[in-house]
C-alpha cells in the first residue's frame, strides 16, 4: 500500500463504473423509504395537490443540481466531487468542512440504516434478537465493498432494479384500480377533491412536505461521487442525470398521483406511516385495495433491499470521502492508502468503525444515538447548498478567465437560473426545517432540528482561523481540467 502507487491504482479503479452502473446508483439513492412509506406522511399533510406541487418543485432543484454537478464532474471527475470543487473553486475552508459534513451524514445513515434492517425483519422472526440482523447486514455491505469497485456497483444495479421493477408493478395495478379494472368499483379522480383537498393546510403545509420530499430525493448527488470511478465519465454522467431525472420525477409524481386517487388525505394510515410499521406503507394500501392480499410481505421484502441499499451506497460514499479528505491532507494520511484491488481499505474500516459505533449507541445509549441522527439531519442539504455554489463560481470563473463553453464536455441547464434557484430553495429548506419550534422558543426542539448547521459552521471557521483561507477571486481560481483519456 506504498503511497507512490496511488496514481496508477487509483487510474485502475476509475474504469470500473459503466453507465448503468452510475444510472442506477443515483437511482437507487433516491428511490426508497421516502417515497414507499413517507409519500404517505406528505399527503395526509398538504393534500394531493400540496403534496405534488412539492415534490415537483424539489425534483426540479434536484435536476438543476444534477446538471450542476454534471458539468463540474465531467470537467474534473475526481472520487472527492464536491468537496473538492468547492475547495477548488469557492474556499478550502469549505471544502474541508464539506468533505467532513458529508461523511459524518452517510456513516451515521449507514448506522441509522443497519438499525432498520433489524426493525423489517422482525416482520418474519420477532423472536430472534434485533443485534444479529445488524451485525449481518454490516458484515454483508462491508464484504461487498471490501471486495471490489464492480461488486459495489454490480450490487447497487440490482438492488435498485428490484425498486423500479415494484414502482413500475404499482403504478400498473393503480391505474387498473382507479378505473375499477381491479378492486371493485372505479373511483376515479373524487380522492383528489375530497373535503378540503387538493390542498390542505395552505402555504405553510406545502413548506413542510417540501422538506420531506428533500429527504426523500436525497442520494442522487451520489452520481458526483461515483464519476471519479467511472469508465467514461464524460459520456456516462450526462447521460445518467438525463435517465435519473426523468425516472425519479415520473416515479415519485405518478406513485404519490396514484396513491392521492385511491386514499384520501384523511386515512389514519398515511399520517402512521413509518418504517417500523410495513404494513400501512402507502403502497401496502394501494395493493391491498387491489385485492392482493399478500402486499405486506411484498412490501416488506422491496423496504429491506432499500435500506440494505441505502446502507450499501452510504458505505461507499463515506468511504470515498474520506479517501479523498486523506489525499487532500484534510484527514490522517492512512486514509488515503489503496489496497491491492485499488480499494480504500483503511477508510473503509474507518467508516464501518463509526457505523458500529453508533448502532452500539442505539443498544447502550439511545441519548448518544439520537444526538449522532440529530446532528446529522440537515447534512443533505448542506451538501446541494455546497454544489449550487461551486458551480456558480465555477462558471463565472470560466468566463473572468475567458475560457470558451466549448471546452466543457456537458452544459448545465440554465445558468446562472438553475444553481441560483437551487440555492435559494436550500435555504428555504434549512431554515424552514422546524419553524413551529421557534414560535415557542422550544430550544430543545430547536436544537436537535438544526444541529447540523452549527457542527459544519464549527468545522469551516476551525479551517478558516487556522489556515488564514479566503474566498479565492475567480481569475484565481484553477481550472485546470483533468483529461480523462489519460487518466
Amino acid at each position: 500500500m506504498e503511497v507512490n502507487k496511488q496514481p496508477q491504482r487509483q487510474s485502475h479503479i476509475r474504469r470500473a463504473l459503466k453507465t448503468r452502473h452510475l444510472s442506477m446508483i443515483a437511482l437507487g439513492g433516491s428511490i426508497g423509504t421516502g417515497l414507499f412509506v413517507a409519500s404517505g406522511s406528505a399527503i395526509s399533510t398538504a393534500g394531493p395537490g400540496g403534496g405534488l406541487v412539492a415534490y415537483i418543485g424539489i425534483g426540479l432543484m434536484v435536476y438543476f443540481l444534477m446538471t450542476s454537478l454534471g458539468e463540474m464532474a465531467t470537467y474534473l471527475p475526481v472520487t472527492g466531487s464536491f468537496a473538492t470543487y468547492s475547495k477548488r473553486f469557492v474556499d478550502p475552508a469549505l471544502g474541508f468542512a464539506m468533505g467532513w459534513n458529508y461523511w459524518f451524514n452517510w456513516a451515521i445513515t449507514l448506522a441509522v440504516d443497519i438499525t432498520t434492517v433489524a426493525l423489517v425483519m422482525k416482520f418474519w422472526l420477532p423472536n430472534v434478537p434485533s443485534w444479529i440482523f445488524s451485525l449481518a447486514a454490516l458484515a454483508l455491505i462491508f464484504c461487498i465493498n471490501a471486495f471490489s469497485v464492480l461488486s459495489f456497483g454490480e450490487t447497487e444495479y440490482w438492488l435498485a432494479l428490484i425498486k423500479v421493477v415494484t414502482v413500475i408493478i404499482f403504478l400498473i395495478i393503480g391505474v387498473l384500480t382507479i378505473f375499477g379494472i381491479m378492486g371493485g368499483h372505479a373511483v376515479g379522480m373524487e380522492n383528489l377533491f375530497y373535503k378540503k383537498a387538493p390542498f390542505v393546510g395552505g402555504v405553510p403545509a406545502v413548506l413542510s412536505v417540501f422538506i420531506v420530499a428533500g429527504f426523500s430525493f436525497q442520494g442522487t448527488e451520489l452520481i458526483g461521487i461515483t464519476a471519479g470511478e467511472s469508465k467514461t465519465p464524460e459520456k456516462s454522467i450526462p447521460k445518467a442525470i438525463k435517465q435519473v431525472f426523468w425516472r425519479i420525477l415520473l416515479f415519485y409524481i405518478l406513485s404519490i398521483f396514484i396513491i392521492a386517487c385511491l386514499i384520501p388525505y384523511t386515512s389514519p394510515n398515511l399520517l402512521g406511516s413509518s418504517t417500523s410499521d410495513i404494513t400501512i406503507s402507502p403502497f401496502t394500501l394501494v395493493f391491498r385495495r387491489a385485492g392482493l392480499a399478500s402486499a405486506a410481505s411484498v412490501m416488506n421484502a422491496v423496504i429491506l433491499t432499500s435500506v440494505l441499499s441505502s446502507a450499501n451506497s452510504g458505505m461507499y460514499a463515506s468511504t470515498r470521502m474520506l479517501y479523498s479528505l486523506a489525499r487532500a491532507g484534510d484527514a490522517p494520511r492512512i486514509f488515503g492508502l489503496l489496497n491491492i484491488r485499488g480499494i480504500p481499505f483503511p477508510a473503509l474500516l474507518g467508516t464501518t468503525a463509526v457505523g458500529l459505533f453508533t448502532f452500539l449507541a442505539s443498544v447502550y445509549g439511545t441519548r448518544i444515538y439520537t444526538f449522532l441522527v440529530s446532528a446529522s439531519g440537515l447534512t443533505g442539504f448542506i451538501a446541494w447548498l455546497g454544489i449550487a455554489i461551486s458551480h456558480y463560481r465555477f462558471r463565472r470563473a470560466f468566463k473572468k478567465q475567458g475560457k470558451s463553453l466549448e471546452e466543457l464536455r456537458y452544459h448545465a441547464k440554465l445558468f446562472p437560473l438553475g444553481p441560483l434557484l437551487s440555492l435559494v430553495l436550500c435555504i428555504l429548506v434549512i431554515v424552514g426545517q422546524d419553524l413551529k419550534s421557534f414560535a415557542n422558543w422550544d430550544w430543545q426542539a430547536i436544537s436537535v432540528s438544526y444541529m447540523s448547521v452549527p457542527l459544519f459552521l464549527i468545522l469551516f471557521f476551525y479551517y478558516k482561523i487556522k489556515y488564514h483561507t479566503r474566498l479565492i477571486p475567480l481569475e484565481e481560481i484553477d481550472l485546470e481540467p483533468i483529461d480523462v483519456k489519460k487518466k
